[in-house]
């Protein structure tokens, strides 16, 4: 028998009065989230939900997420986290498509009004039966005067709670793909997926029960609920909670809270090294209290990384995820070599190969797609699930003395590879080598069939300073690294951001492929 939520509960006994989450200038302690987790899952059961209930939440980073969380697995319930910025419309669909009975939704600002967002959801359901919005603090009425707030639903619930036992296999979080290829689906992950990459987690970059964790990433999303969230939890260490990346604020926060370990996304890098490029900024506590720094969900451009470690004098370990994979699927381990753009090699658990276009495994040093075998994960095929990017691998010396499969960097999608002028590209190529000039601001790369069938490439740039030398010297870059340039055309911002613009409202789009429309 396993239960997820026996990662804070241990951490609870162990470490009762240590403080757990601090947001703002609340800090609350591993003790205290164990209570109000436990008044949750008392005051679920009370409404009357059964464990293989599912129950939605939509949260910004706030101390709420992990006390809703951990409710709703101490229930036996399965935890179906939301993105914040999804519309109302989103939210039915992962409401009714999840078959969620019940759905907590924090009130959100002005700029993001989540509250009214979820509420509106929420009532073109079909089956979700109750509604709570989640109020920054637990004594203020709802906005929408028909609706229950957290903190009247938990108000009065006992403290204790025998956590309900569930299997190993049991599923314990469904989490939804992004949906930018079709409607979103939602992965099955099991109490011992998470609880295993929880564990593998902390120890891939060496966690202790000292660390103070910066948690910028959003909890919904499975990189920061494992990798920080689910990892710190495991070790008794402290988590900063910050509900947006702004670079000022993450570094007044390493600073104030000496942060040890850190993980973020290439933007997050970027947008750091871009502040203190342009800023006076004291870094030198940061730089003597860091100890680990992760990055995730993309690539990250080596010009980016080189910097980020030179100025921090620390090493970034990167590795590679997905959500069906709970979601560390291979990872840089510390103490070993590190060639930069690898994404590492594979965690305990995992076996990968990369196979061409038949699925048969390409020599070593040759470009395929790469497939995961996952020993430990029930709620996943076991053979050769295909995740659709295009990676090399090659072998470099571990700890042990032995030469070990690494991999990367992730040189695209397979559905993105670009046939130009006899050279195979593929997009993140070409990111990488705009990343290498400061005067380009933002881009967009189309790619379309010409008029006799074959691939096409044209980038479109917005800069700081516009001249034919610019242009000169990019096309000379590309020529020089891929042998081939594409057209380059310098364009309003306007345009760039409404070519930008996904259809689902979220993440700006940089790659524009016609050829399959």
């Amino acid at each position: 028998m396993l239960n997820l939520a026996t990662l804070l509960e241990n951490s609870a006994h162990k470490y009762a009065g240590k403080t757990a989450f601090t947001f703002m200038d609340t800090s609350l302690s591993f003790a205290q989230i164990n209570s109000t987790a436990n008044q949750v899952a008392n005051a679920l059961m009370d409404l009357g939900i059964k464990p293989g209930d599912k129950v939605a939440m939509s949260c910004f980073n706030l101390p709420y997420f992990p006390i809703i969380y951990n409710g709703i697995l101490k229930a036996g319930a399965i935890v179906v986290p939301l993105s914040i910025l999804l519309k109302s419309d989103e939210i039915q669909y992962h409401l009714d498509n999840s078959d969620a009975k019940a759905y907590f939704c924090f009130a959100g600002t002005e700029e993001l009004p989540t509250g009214k967002m979820g509420h509106e959801g929420f009532q073109k359901t079909t089956n979700c039966e109750h509604f709570f919005m989640i109020m920054p603090k637990d004594d203020m009425p709802s906005p929408i005067p028909t609706t229950n707030t957290f903190g009247s639903f938990v108000d009065g619930k006992s403290p204790n709670f025998d956590t309900i036992e569930t299997k190993a296999s049991d599923t314990a979080v469904i989490i939804y793909t992004s949906g930018t290829t079709g409607r979103p689906k939602g992965a099955e992950l099991t109490h011992s997926n998470l609880f295993t990459n929880a564990v593998l987690s902390a120890d891939l970059f060496d966690g202790t029960t000292e660390d103070i964790h910066l948690i910028v990433l959003p909890l919904f999303h499975i990189f920061a609920m494992t990798v920080m969230m689910n990892a710190g939890l495991y070790r008794g260490a402290t988590s900063i909670l910050l509900p947006r990346f702004d670079a000022e604020a993450v570094l007044n926060t390493m600073h104030k809270h000496k942060v040890t370990v850190f993980a973020g996304v290439p933007t997050m890098y970027w947008g750091l090294n871009n502040y203190l490029d342009t800023h006076e900024f004291d870094i030198s506590s940061i730089q003597s209290n860091l100890k680990s720094c992760l990055s995730g969900g993309a690539s990250l451009p080596i010009p980016v990384l080189e910097k980020f470690e030179e100025r921090f004098k620390i090493t970034i370990l990167e590795g590679y995820g997905m959500s069906e994979g709970s979601p560390i699927v291979t990872f840089n381990h510390m103490g070993e070599e590190r060639v930069p753009g690898s994404i590492g090699r594979p965690v305990w658990g995992v076996e990968v190969k990369l196979v061409d276009d038949e699925g048969n495994e390409v020599p070593e040093g040759y470009p395929g797609e790469l497939t995961i075998t996952t020993l430990g994960i029930e709620a996943m095929p076991l053979l050769r699930f295909r995740t659709g990017d295009v990676v090399v691998a090659h072998r470099l010396p571990c700890k042990c003395g032995r030469n070990t499969l690494r991999l990367g960097p992730v040189l695209g999608r397979k559905k993105q590879m670009i046939k130009y002028k006899g050279t195979t590209l593929y997009p993140p190529a070409m990111d990488n080598l705009l990343n290498d000039f400061s005067e380009v601001t933002n881009h967009v790369i189309e790619i379309y069939h010409n008029e006799i069938g074959t691939d096409e490439i044209k980038i479109k740039i917005t800069t700081s300073s516009t001249s034919e030398k610019l242009l000169r010297n990019i096309k000379d870059h590309f020529r020089s690294r891929l042998r081939v340039s594409p057209k380059i055309e310098i364009t309003d911002l306007k345009e760039i951001q409404k070519l930008q613009a996904s259809k689902l409202g979220r993440k700006p789009i940089t790659v524009i492929d016609t050829r399959t429309t």
